[in-house]
């Protein structure tokens, strides 16, 4: 059975391996990835740098405060968007983190993928474009 690298990922960030070291765990990932390339296994394309960074796995009391403030340790934030769950109004457990410059962006993504925020580790990659259904 083939697993794709995220999956992988936040299996990882479980509480279960959260008290593994970060080497055990980019261990993992990497003889993930030698298998992965040696079956041919392809996850989706990334994104094209950009000025705005996807935000995944964010703790269901994270605010954009506190987002704002983790970030802007790599540069100018201009906007932080936290998607909030109507009915809990709760995370859902993603947002948005536009930079003013995409070297910041990059900074961004370098400094934060793979991080701890409010006890769980989160994920950051650049925004992939909306799609617009049907095309």
């Amino acid at each position: 059975m083939a697993l794709r690298a995220g999956l992988v990922r936040r299996f990882l960030s479980t509480p279960i391996f959260a008290s593994q070291s970060r080497a055990a765990a980019t261990a993992a990932s990497l003889a993930y990835a030698s298998v992965a390339d040696s079956n041919n296994i392809s996850d989706k394309a990334t994104a094209e740098p950009s000025t705005t960074l996807f935000v995944a796995g964010l703790n269901k009391r994270t605010t954009p405060e506190k987002l704002n403030e983790a970030f802007s340790q790599f540069g100018e934030v201009v906007n932080v968007k936290v998607v909030i769950d109507r009915d809990s109004g709760f995370s859902k457990g993603f947002g948005f983190v536009n930079y003013a410059t995409l070297e910041d962006a990059e900074k961004g993504v370098k400094g934060m993928d793979a991080q701890v925020l409010d006890g769980w580790v989160i994920f950051t990659e650049f925004a992939r474009p909306k799609r617009i259904p049907g095309q």
